[in-house]
């Protein structure tokens, strides 16, 4: 039997898989370059890959099983689809990839994934809960919490970003509280969102993109804005160079994409005094100005990676596990006076109290299926499925003030 190879960033072989697929790339754009690349990847290893408009779906709720329709008429059969999901039909494009993970078809990047990493403050809040470096950022609403949400940032000059611009777009750097002040008054009376956020000047008007497939990244490069633009990107005509990550900054790039919910992404860092600073997560990352500075076949690596996960098809676990009554999944930590510090898992009864531990989150670390053997330590966070009664007794009661009731007023309601 023949076997064909590919190279990526770290230099290893990697085999095409024997088995070929039915691919379908979501995308109103067929003749972008980003499509033809993963049409033409697919293509070269015997896939059979068609194209399809995304807004020609229709979801079709009306049978005993889940399904679509194409252009009217029911959709054939596929084992994975690459979406590309446009910012303009986003709500649209992740009700259509909602349905076909509810047909157990593979795809890369789930419409959870896209939607959070879509809405800019939505990825930062998720970002941050689990302690990716990023820039000092702030939301407000009211015309009154502007000028002290700059000064939390660390004050002007700042970063404007509109919560859904792409490409460099809404991305506006305001030198003054009082230009900042304006712009954001003009953007929130067309009710637009904006996030206001520090302006990282050891950057230097460059960033980093960092291109994750799976578990790996696997291009990289640099983008450097040029004459008195501070946005990089290659849209705005910002210069594109290789480079190689430490292992830092891979690490990183990897945690961001899976932590949004994505196999399939671009990863934008700035290159911070201390470590790598995450701007944004792209679910549906170009592919063009990467594969040009880096001369690697980074779509090949994506119809690769496919190939390779096809047979486990997305799932929502917290439903699955949660159609048990009594049963479900809660996050339980390990307190430094509780009992469990310094008791290996197998010893610290939660087998016996029906509670199985997935996966054991220690600072940055995650421990998946942590074995029996693991030695608990204070702050340790179990994410567990089992008996909610008995996962609730172990988790310490919320101090709460005693409510006071006050007497009714003389004149409950008042006549108008």
């Amino acid at each position: 039997m023949e076997c064909r190879h590919t190279h990526i960033q770290s230099g290893t072989c990697h085999s095409f898989p024997e088995a070929l697929l039915k691919l379908a790339i979501l995308s109103r754009a067929p003749r972008c370059y980003s499509t033809q690349r993963l049409r033409s990847a697919a293509l070269d290893r015997g896939h059979d890959v068609k194209v399809l408009n995304t807004l020609r779906f229709g979801i079709d709720l009306s049978g005993p099983e889940p399904d679509l329709t194409f252009r009217g008429k029911q959709l054939s059969h596929y084992d994975a689809i690459i979406p590309r999901i446009g910012n303009s039909i986003t709500y649209f494009g992740t009700a259509v990839v909602r349905q076909f993970e509810q047909m157990d078809v593979y795809t890369p990047n789930t419409a959870n994934g896209i939607a959070n990493s879509r809405d800019k403050l939505r990825a930062s809040q998720i970002l941050s809960r689990h302690g990716i470096g990023m820039p000092a950022t702030t939301f407000v609403r009211d015309r009154a919490d502007v000028v002290p949400a700059i000064q939390r940032v660390g004050g002007a000059p700042v970063v404007i970003k509109l919560l859904e611009g792409t490409q460099g777009i809404g991305v506006i750097l305001a030198p003054s509280v009082k230009v900042a002040e304006a712009i954001i008054e003009t953007l929130q009376s067309t009710k637009q969102n904006v996030l206001i956020q520090s302006f990282v000047k050891e950057s230097k008007g460059r960033d980093i993109r960092a291109l994750v497939v799976g578990d790996r990244v696997v291009a990289a490069m640099r983008r450097s804005a040029q004459g008195d633009e501070f946005r990089s990107n290659v849209h705005r005509g910002g210069l594109v160079e290789p480079v190689e990550l430490t292992e830092e900054y891979q690490r990183v790039a990897i945690r961001a994409a899976q932590i949004m919910g994505l196999k399939v992404a671009g990863v934008d860092m700035l290159e911070g005094t201390d470590g790598p600073l995450v701007m944004e997560v792209n679910s549906s990352p170009g592919l063009q100005g990467i594969e040009f500075a880096t001369k690697l076949d980074v779509a090949g690596a994506i119809i690769d990676h496919m190939a390779n996960q096809v047979a486990f098809p997305q799932i929502d676990v917290r439903e699955r596990l949660s159609v048990s009554t009594g049963y479900g999944i809660a996050e339980l930590v390990v307190r430094g006076d509780a009992s469990l510090v310094g008791k290996s898992l197998g010893d610290s009864g939660l087998r016996e109290r029906d509670i199985t531990v997935l996966t054991l989150h220690r600072g940055s670390l995650v421990i998946p299926n942590p074995a029996a053997r693991h030695v608990l330590e204070a702050e340790d966070r179990l994410l567990c499925w089992g008996k909610l009664e008995e996962m609730r007794s172990m988790i310490p009661d919320r101090r709460t003030r005693a409510k006071r009731v006050r007497k009714l007023p003389k004149t409950p309601i008042l006549e108008s």
